[in-house]
């Protein structure tokens, strides 16, 4: 099974409102944002959204392409990629697993919750995450 192609982009930022600023001059519309200075951005052409995501970290920001999965369990591409991180249940109501490209870039793979599986409770990891 292969991929759906690209949902999105994940970008992250030292400054959410200037990045934010940035993809809306490139014709981008916000459709949510958090409380936490990230939010998901869609083009009114269609075409995959750009998820901004601030980090205030002393790290190298990362950005990569978001694939979709339609089925994490049946989702068994050849040759098999290097795996970062299997599917894990996520707090946004997906299960996502992390492969690395040839060059070792990140790529996000991105399924429905498997049927029965519950995802992280958003409340409870960003008060964990945020210290609310």
């Amino acid at each position: 099974m292969a991929t759906e192609g690209f949902q999105g982009f994940y970008v992250e930022t030292r400054d959410y409102a200037a990045t934010a600023e940035f993809w809306a001059s490139m014709g981008f519309t916000a459709v949510f944002e958090t409380d936490h200075h990230s939010g998901q951005w869609v083009h009114s052409a269609g075409g995959p959204y750009v998820f901004i995501n601030q980090q205030n970290e002393d790290r190298e920001l990362q950005t990569h392409p978001i694939l979709g999965v339609a089925d994490s369990i049946a989702f068994a591409p050849e040759p098999v990629p290097e795996s970062v991180r299997p599917f894990t249940a996520q707090h946004w109501a997906v299960t996502e697993a992390i492969i690395a490209d040839p060059d070792g870039r990140n790529v996000s793979l991105q399924a429905p919750l498997p049927p029965g599986e519950r995802g992280i409770d958003a409340d409870a990891h960003h008060d964990e995450k945020y210290g609310r």
